[in-house]
């Protein structure tokens, strides 16, 4: 097998010329060079070598492919070398191919056995910084005297823990000669930490806002909130998402990127709430007297309370009738704000229809083409009940028909159902709560 290695050419394209002048001194120099550097390479001892023309021929015996190749490369760069053929036998023996790689090895083996207590005193810097870390973040006075909040507590533990790592790696690699490999650990670092920043930036956002919300508390445990048109009794808020429990017992998990981020309404916050509701009576009636008859109802009911006092307003006037508005406050710690509204709505169409007020309904007028005089005739003839019920319920005084409405109201107490589900997923366990009563709330 011959393989050639030829000096690189003069003008790309182009065989580089070759010198006129060349003699048997030449030749026997590159001879005397090669054979100078092969005898000391023990791997290239067996190659032989001639020379003639400035024409290299290597023969002789190599071990391997590896050793043919390192004899060409090296007879190629010497000068006035014009061609390089390969003769050189390869004996593939066993033992000349295991032999350097048993000498490497006890070479690397007692390099590190003599570097053994250096490596010793360097894994005891890593062990020492290392327990450092993990005293510090095991110190919770220290921590709570730091930050209070017990989820920055807990993140300030796992940075004291890396960062004693982190020193005593550093210190070793130091140690051993290495720092060049602290600098690039470092700079790769970045950069790894840069891509992963940019691939996992909603989970980087939603856990910054975790501690944001941590540090805000804008609710507390059992309070009725609506986030982003979400509505239910806050249980808990992890370190990835607040656990809602909606008004009809089912759990709701919102990321806090979208809790931290959204609109969040707070009912418990103040514990006093108003409610309204419209009410239309006829075009004819008396909006005022409708509006104080209404009030007066209202206030009747015990859940109501007096300040501030219940109001009412015209809210708009339509081609039959008039809207009214009402309005009233409860205290939602013993009051249940549905059931107040529905018992007070209750209570003031009661008192109006007594009070002969009309309220509007649906009115559909029908024409005949026959026998209409007649109809008309008839309908004036009959007596008009509404008068007679009108004079009926005038014959009754207005604090009787009151006392009535009151007695009528149902149980308006709170409903206890969600807030015992709440306590019980208080109570368990294995999940973190990142709601503190101590904590000032916002």
């Amino acid at each position: 097998m011959a393989a050639q290695v030829e000096p690189p050419a003069a003008d790309t394209g182009e065989l580089a010329s070759l010198s006129l002048q060349h003699d048997a001194e030449a030749d026997e120099r590159i001879k005397s060079r090669i054979e100078s550097i092969f005898a000391e390479i023990s791997s290239l001892e067996a190659i032989q070598v001639e020379v003639k023309e400035g024409v290299v021929t290597l023969s002789g015996e190599a071990a391997n492919e590896a050793d043919a190749e390192k004899a060409q490369r090296l007879s190629g760069r010497l000068e006035g070398v014009v061609e390089v053929e390969d003769d050189i036998t390869r004996t593939l023996d066993l033992r000349q191919n295991v032999a350097p790689l048993i000498t490497s090895f006890t070479q690397h083996l007692a390099t590190f056995i003599k570097a053994l207590p250096l490596l010793l005193v360097a894994l005891l810097l890593v062990v020492a910084f290392s327990v450092a870390g993990a005293y510090l973040s095991r110190r919770k006075t220290l921590l709570n005297k730091i930050t209070p909040n017990a989820f920055l507590s807990e993140l300030l533990a796992q940075a004291f823990r890396v960062l004693g790592f982190l020193l005593g790696l550093i210190a070793a690699l130091n140690l051993l000669g290495a720092g060049k490999v602290v600098a690039t650990l470092l700079g790769g670092a970045g950069v790894v930490g840069l891509a992963i920043g940019f691939a996992v930036r909603d989970t980087i956002e939603n856990y910054i806002a975790s501690i944001m919300l941590s540090l805000r508390q804008p609710f507390r445990a059992k309070d009725h909130v609506v986030i982003n048109d979400h509505e239910g009794i806050v249980v808990r808020l992890t370190s990835r998402a607040t656990i809602l429990m909606t008004l009809d017992g089912n759990h709701l998990r919102i990321p806090n990127a979208n809790v931290f981020k959204g609109i969040i309404l707070n009912y418990s916050t103040n514990p006093e709430r108003k409610f309204s509701f419209e009410l239309g009576v006829d075009a004819a009636d008396d909006p005022v007297a409708a509006m104080q008859t209404g009030l007066k109802a209202i206030s009747a009911l015990d859940f109501v309370l007096a300040e501030p006092a219940p109001g009412a307003v015209i809210a708009t006037v339509g081609d039959s009738n008039i809207v009214l508005r009402f309005s009233a406050w409860v205290d939602q710690r013993d009051t249940n704000f549905g059931k107040a509204r529905s018992l007070a709505i209750r209570a003031v169409m009661q008192v109006l229809e007594r009070r002969g007020f009309t309220l509007p309904e649906p009115i559909y007028r029908l024409r005949f083409d026959s026998n209409i005089d007649e109809q008309i005739q008839e309908r004036v003839s009959k007596p008009d009940l509404r008068q007679q019920e009108d004079t009926e319920v005038a014959s009754t005084s207005l604090p009787t028909e009151l006392a009535e409405v009151a007695e009528a109201a149902l149980d308006v107490s709170p409903d206890t159902h969600l807030s015992e589900k709440v306590d019980q997923e208080l109570m368990r366990k294995g999940e973190d709560d990142l709601l503190d009563d101590g904590r000032p709330s916002e």
